[in-house]
């Protein structure tokens, strides 16, 4: 008998996938939607756009199911084998977050594409996750309206996973991120129980908020099968403003200056660094007179009508050159307004010329301390010898600090600095009052610093709600926190 100072913890234990239970998948969803014992084939869903290979881990199996009926009988399955089944979007995550670290079976829901109402009068859509972010806006844009939580890869990522992740974007200033939008869930709990949450409702207060829960929470919780989206009137107009400040401080501190003096509300407000600006601008060819700039903003404004537009878009750029801005410049046309977000999206492409290996974050501070953490980034840079470019959000703190490995080092030099790297910015990420991620998730490529930003207790917090839902770990485990019995 175990004395009470000898008992451990111990991780819980999976059945690898055979033969045997490939056939019983089979069953559920169709010989030709699993894939089992093919490398080549599974190799693509053994990482996300996370491109350290560290964080890749093979799939055993590959199932696409087409109902919310399969999904749970795959669950129920798994549960009954001890199969671990990780659900997937488009894979354009950034942590990690749809590998399956302990292999098993990923779910892909490519199939679970459909819409499965559009009501118009109440202003909501109920799609399958499958659906691509940006054919919910191409369907609905001729009935003026549009799904306004934006992410920035659109065209390429499923609603499912926004909603797993609660992806942000450049328009969260003014109009939130995705939790905002999602009034109504059907999701297939982890034991393989359908159950619908909310519906085309504004106010809910039944019970506790399990939709928000559900949001943002990894693919851990829940397979997402049905999303209700609420919708907002489509703006008729939008202008672009590309901000040139001679300094980190300016530029920041003209941000809450545009919402208090100016009382604009705009839509966007991205930040690049002098570090950013100038290799971006640099790759592009860019004849914008970057060279003077220690910082820009991006800032847009939409609304109702060109009038009111005009109007907004004048009274910040008033407010910018009295703040210290070398110049504005004002795209109201398609092909300007291109142009200039296309310094912003490039910055990632452009430092791959100059290293192919980097580490994406997706720090969130305080408005305020952007300057603060732009000069603590200088300083590491300095420390570690790397190139530590800063963007993101400034309207809402989101940035993205993003460590460049030295083209002289070597692939191991590298690797096992940059843990040191990460500590030191996600400790200095806490002290200025912020934390590790805004939008992108912790998945398995943040978890192991999660202590640096919150405390164990809120940590055990998590892991009680994970085993209260999901006592076999069977959905999505290792993600957010390890998972022990």
């Amino acid at each position: 008998m175990k004395t009470k100072g000898s008992i451990k913890k111990r991780r819980l234990r999976y059945n690898h996938m055979t033969p045997k239970l490939a056939a019983e998948l089979c069953k559920i969803s169709g010989e030709k939607y699993v894939i089992y014992d093919d490398k080549e084939k599974l190799e693509p869903y053994s990482h996300d756009e996370v491109a350290e290979t560290q964080y890749a881990h093979m799939p055993e199996a590959l199932v696409r199911p087409g109902s919310t009926t399969e999904v749970s009988s795959i669950i129920k399955w798994a549960n009954r084998r001890k199969v671990p089944v990780t659900p997937r979007g488009a894979g354009s995550g950034l942590s990690g977050g749809a590998v399956p670290i302990h292999g098993g079976v990923v779910m892909h829901m490519d199939r679970m594409n459909k819409v499965v109402e559009y009501d118009r009068i109440n202003m909501t859509i109920t799609v399958e996750p499958g659906m691509v972010t940006n054919d919910i806006n191409d369907l609905i844009k001729g009935d003026g309206l549009f799904y306004a939580g934006y992410p920035m890869s659109l065209e390429t990522c499923y609603i499912g996973g926004n909603v797993a992740e609660n992806a942000g974007g450049g328009k969260a200033v003014k109009y939130g991120v995705t939790a905002r939008y999602v009034i109504g869930l059907e999701i297939v709990t982890p034991t393989g129980d359908i159950i619908t949450l909310g519906g085309k409702l504004v106010k809910d207060v039944t019970g506790y908020n399990v939709i928000q829960l559900m949001v943002g929470s990894e693919g851990t919780l829940g397979v997402f099968t049905k999303i209700t989206l609420r919708l907002m009137p489509l703006p008729k107009a939008n202008v672009d403003l590309l901000c040139l400040f001679k300094t980190p401080d300016e530029a920041i501190a003209v941000v809450p200056k545009i919402m208090t003096a100016g009382g604009i509300i705009p839509t966007a407000i991205e930040f690049m660094d002098k570090t950013s600006v100038q290799t971006t601008c640099q790759y592009l060819n860019e004849s914008i007179p970057y060279q003077q700039a220690g910082a820009m903003l991006l800032i847009t404004v939409d609304g109702p009508n060109a009038a009111q537009v005009e109007q907004e878009y004048e009274a910040i750029g008033e407010l910018c050159m009295k703040n210290g801005a070398i110049e504005v410049y004002v795209a109201d046309n398609f092909t300007t307004s291109q142009r200039i977000w296309n310094v912003r999206k490039n910055i990632a492409e452009a430092f791959k010329v100059i290293s192919p290996h980097q580490s994406l974050e997706d720090i969130v501070v305080p408005i305020a301390s952007i300057p603060e953490m732009v000069r603590e980034l200088q300083v590491l840079s300095k420390k570690y010898g790397v190139s530590i470019p800063c963007y993101g959000h400034a309207g809402d703190g989101n940035l993205h600090a993003t460590p460049v490995m030295n083209p002289a080092w070597t692939l191991k030099r590298w690797n096992d600095t940059l843990p040191n790297i990460l500590i030191d910015l996600y400790t200095i990420t806490s002290r200025l009052g912020g934390t590790i991620s805004g939008e992108h998730g912790i998945g398995h490529k943040r978890k192991k610093y999660m202590p640096l930003v919150v405390s164990k207790e809120y940590l055990g917090m998590l892991r009680s709600i994970k085993k209260a839902l999901d006592p076999n770990s069977i959905l999505n485990p290792g993600k957010i926190f390890n998972t022990l019995a």
